[in-house]
């Protein structure tokens, strides 16, 4: 949603009615997650993707269907080893995607509250109905609970404080997919299926040390989509000109500014200062935190330095055992950029539990089953 959130917005400030088609479901291996976007408006113009190209002209067609007055639809696209040509998903796997018009004034309107609230990096879920014993498409808006409204229903007082419960868990978690319900709610039963689409603030990526090497990871953090802030004690290497594309610029003592952060459990941390006087301070604070990853740079010799001086610290071997250090996989990594996509890497790794090697090397499923681990 997030990289066509200026044409949405656009379009219904404008008055264009459009269609959006959403991935809600995945089986197996394929190209696009759910949550996933495709908007086709009234001109015909399409935006964003669902598959990355795999079944976008026929979930064009569908959205033209519904737009023109069809009724919202869950299609489902999937492959055998004889049909893989005829549906396009020549990656495999099989995707379910809900299509629903937006051609109202007051649908786009009410689309536009949460975009807004999307575009303000401010918490969001929306819940839509997908089949059973509920309207299909019926849309439920869902915030954090110390936020007043909920606008919208999916057809009864139980199925929506169900949801409203179960949809400000994942909201809290930054996860999204499909929940099962009884008409009324009731847990355990599987007469509705109802998508949870959840819009979390971007994770964190907290960068230690204004060096060459943090631009380098600043740059790939935000390319990932994480909101970057880079911190140094050193006023005249932590400037806005060294690192133009971070959200924010620090200048302070790292473990003063940590202590005093917001810290999740999709936060990444970064420590790229190899100073002792630094680091010590700085990873027995971060290891305090819920964070994700805390990743560490320096030599295997200053590895052993640094875990000794936190030894002393105070640090016991459970919360050593978090670091990642030497920072980043194994890549043959020489420069800045390199090593921050071994960075990366490791962090994306991690997140997902992959085994960081060749996929050439490996047999089975490309894409791992089940959620993130923490980071996002």
């Amino acid at each position: 949603m997030r990289d066509i959130l200026p044409d949405l917005r656009a379009r219904c400030a404008d008055g264009i009615p459009f269609a959006l088609a959403t991935v809600v479901a995945v089986h197996g291996s394929a190209p696009r997650d759910p949550g996933a976007v495709l908007a086709v408006d009234a001109a015909g113009t399409v935006l964003g993707s669902v598959s990355g190209g795999c079944v976008e002209g026929d979930v064009y067609e569908v959205a033209r269907e519904v737009l023109a007055g069809a009724g919202p639809r869950v299609v489902s696209y999937g492959i055998s080893d004889d049909e893989a040509f005829g549906t396009g998903l020549t990656c495999g796997g099989t995707i379910e995607v809900l299509v629903r018009a937006y051609a109202t004034a007051a649908e786009r309107e009410d689309l536009a509250a949460v975009l807004d609230l999307i575009a303000a990096d401010r918490p969001v879920a929306e819940a839509t109905v997908l089949s059973g014993a509920a309207e299909t498409g019926a849309r439920l808006v869902v915030r954090p609970a110390d936020t007043p409204g909920s606008p919208g229903t999916l057809g009864s007082e139980g199925l929506d404080a169900a949801v409203t419960d179960d949809a400000r868990g994942l909201l809290a978690q930054g996860h999204t997919g499909t929940q099962w319900y009884g008409a009324h709610g009731q847990r355990r039963m599987q007469e509705v299926a109802v998508f949870v689409r959840t819009y979390a603030p971007p994770p964190r990526m907290l960068v230690f040390g204004a060096i060459d090497h943090a631009a380098a990871t600043a740059r790939i953090g935000s390319f990932l989509g994480y909101r970057v802030t880079v911190c140094d004690a050193r006023p005249a290497f932590a400037t806005r000109e060294r690192f133009p594309v971070a959200d924010e610029v620090v200048c302070a003592w790292p473990h003063d500014y940590l202590e005093a952060a917001e810290v999740d459990t999709r936060t990444v941390i970064c420590v790229l200062t190899h100073d002792p006087k630094f680091d010590v301070p700085l990873l027995a604070a971060a290891l305090r935190t819920p964070a994700a990853y805390i990743g560490v740079m320096g030599s295997r010799r200053t590895h052993r330095d640094r875990l000794a001086r936190l030894r002393a610290a105070g640090v016991d071997e459970a919360h050593l055992a978090r670091l990642a250090s030497p920072v980043g996989l194994d890549l043959g990594a020489r420069t800045p950029e390199e090593t921050a996509v071994s960075i990366a890497a490791e962090i994306i790794q991690h997140r997902w539990g992959g085994t960081g090697r060749p996929l050439g090397e490996l047999s089975g499923a490309i894409h791992h089953p089940g959620g993130p681990t923490g980071t996002r």
